[in-house]
């Protein structure tokens, strides 16, 4: 049996069962809270199938059948009281959260860390009310959550410190390379960086510059290439800091900086369109085109993930193996 700490969940949707998976896979006991009892077989079918597929591509160091035995679903919060850490992992509503986390925090001991799968909501916003609010932390996951070695753990005005230190540590021994934000704000690191780009993505399409293929194709086959191997920072050391300044006082002044969402998936929202999930999407899809397309990215991601712990953030600053 492992003697690793047990780690209570509450929320098992998609994204809570591949963060079930994660810790599971990590050799870590799970109870998982869910709201309808109904949902336990189609979330321990998922969780089986995702660990199943984490054994296939070698990543287990225990059989898969093995640490699903670990995982206890149950309707009951009481059951937390004992753990030290619980991530919520619900719905992007301020107000369930924070109903769940006053019925939590009459359950838990004072010193327990509660983490927040969020990605909208500021951590700060999610603080303010709670008897322990420095014991809040924001844990933003990836998807797929069990594959992805993404982290970002984030602290609001009232966190201690202490405690994001050890989620970061505790992110570590779950195969993940963490990011610490020790500032709340919204959007976080990746998501304030990726809209910034799909902005200019979409005025580069919504005024005819460029089709969306051929966005998707640039970006793929330059950001693409590198991006796994290094971050902006590290590519401006390896290419040249002097060009991007140059270039930077030249450009910034023409790049979109509108407020307002783009039209076009605005648009697209409004017919419906959910991208592979419904075969609607900025692509022309079929059903099995878009299943096709889905499973192409699992088993990508489990590539890019071998390619990325072959390369580490620090591995420049290591003694080369070859």
């Amino acid at each position: 049996m492992t003697n690793k700490i047990p780690i209570g969940l509450v929320g098992l949707g998609l994204m809570g069962s591949s963060i079930a998976t994660a810790i599971l896979a990590a050799g870590h006991a799970v109870t998982a809270v869910i709201l309808n009892i109904a949902e336990k077989e189609e979330a321990t079918i998922r969780i089986a199938e995702f660990l199943e597929q984490m054994q296939q591509e070698d990543l287990l160091k225990e059989p898969a059948a093995q640490l699903i035995q670990r995982l206890t679903m149950t309707t009951d919060t009481t059951l937390l009281a004992s753990h030290n850490v619980i991530i919520e992992c619900i719905t992007e509503n301020l107000q369930q959260k924070k109903k769940l986390y006053a019925v939590l925090e009459d359950i838990i001991a004072t010193d327990a860390i509660i983490g927040s799968n969020t990605s909208a909501i500021p951590v700060s916003t999610l603080q303010s009310g709670l008897r322990y609010p420095q014991r809040l932390i924001g844990i933003h996951w990836a998807e797929p959550a069990h594959i992805t070695r993404f982290m970002e753990i984030i602290c609001g005005g009232q966190t201690d410190i202490n405690n994001a230190y050890k989620i970061m540590a505790l992110a570590e021994s779950w195969g993940k390379e963490p990011s610490l934000l020790k500032k709340d704000i919204r959007g976080f690191i990746t998501n304030r960086i990726m809209y910034a780009m799909l902005r200019e993505a979409f005025n580069l399409v919504e005024n005819g510059y460029a089709t969306v293929e051929d966005v998707d194709r640039s970006l793929r086959n330059d950001l693409g290439y590198w991006i796994t191997f290094a971050g902006p920072f590290r590519f401006m050391d390896i290419t040249g800091i002097p060009a991007y300044f140059t270039v930077m006082k030249d450009l910034f002044p023409e790049l979109d900086n509108s407020t307002a969402a783009p039209g076009t998936i605005e648009k697209l929202v409004k017919e419906g369109a959910l991208g592979t999930a419904n075969a609607k999407g900025f692509y022309s899809y079929t059903p099995e085109s878009a299943e096709q397309w889905e499973k192409l990215f699992v088993k990508f991601s489990y590539e890019i993930r071998k390619l990325a712990e072959k390369y580490p953030q620090n591995v420049g600053d290591l003694p080369d193996k070859n």
